[in-house]
C-alpha cells in the first residue's frame, strides 16, 4: 500500500473508532486524546521504520508490548477502553505498513471497526449474563 494511502485510510478510521464510535457512547474526553495521540504516533513509527529494514511482525509485536506496559503503569481502564487502545494501535500498523495484496489492510481496517461497533453495542449483551450475575 502506498504511504499517503496508508496514512488516509489512517486518519478516516481512527475518526470513525474515535468521533463515531468510543466518544458518543463513553464519553470521555482525556481518552479521546490518547487514542489520537497512540494511532499518530504509531502510524508515524511504522512508517518511518518501514523505510529501514526491519520485520514488519516485529514491529507489530512490538507496538502492542508497549500497549501492555502502558496498561500496566496507567489509571484504571475497564475492558472496553483497552480493546479501543488495541484497536487504535492496530489502525496505526495496518496504515504505516505496506501489506500486500492491496485490498488487505482496507478490508482489516474495516472488520476491526465493525467488531468494535458490534463488541461495544450493549443492547444484544443485556441478553447474556454477566460476571456478576449467577445463573442457578
Amino acid at each position: 500500500m502506498s504511504t499517503p494511502l496508508g496514512f488516509g485510510m489512517d486518519l478516516v478510521a481512527i475518526s470513525i473508532l474515535v468521533f463515531a464510535l468510543y466518544f458518543p457512547r463513553h464519553r470521555r474526553r482525556d481518552l479521546v486524546v490518547s487514542y489520537l495521540g497512540v494511532n499518530i504516533g504509531v502510524i508515524a513509527v511504522a512508517e518511518a521504520l518501514t523505510s529501514t529494514d526491519v520485520n514488519a511482525a516485529g514491529l507489530g509485536f512490538g507496538l502492542f508490548g508497549v500497549l501492555s506496559i502502558i496498561r500496566l503503569r496507567s489509571f484504571e481502564l475497564d475492558q472496553q477502553e483497552v480493546a479501543y487502545y488495541f484497536v487504535a494501535l492496530a489502525l496505526g500498523v495496518l496504515g504505516g505498513v505496506p501489506i500486500s495484496p492491496d485490498w488487505l489492510a482496507p478490508a482489516l481496517i474495516v472488520a476491526l471497526l465493525v467488531a468494535i461497533f458490534i463488541g461495544d453495542q450493549s443492547a444484544p449483551l443485556r441478553q447474556l449474563p454477566s460476571a456478576d450475575h449467577h445463573v442457578g
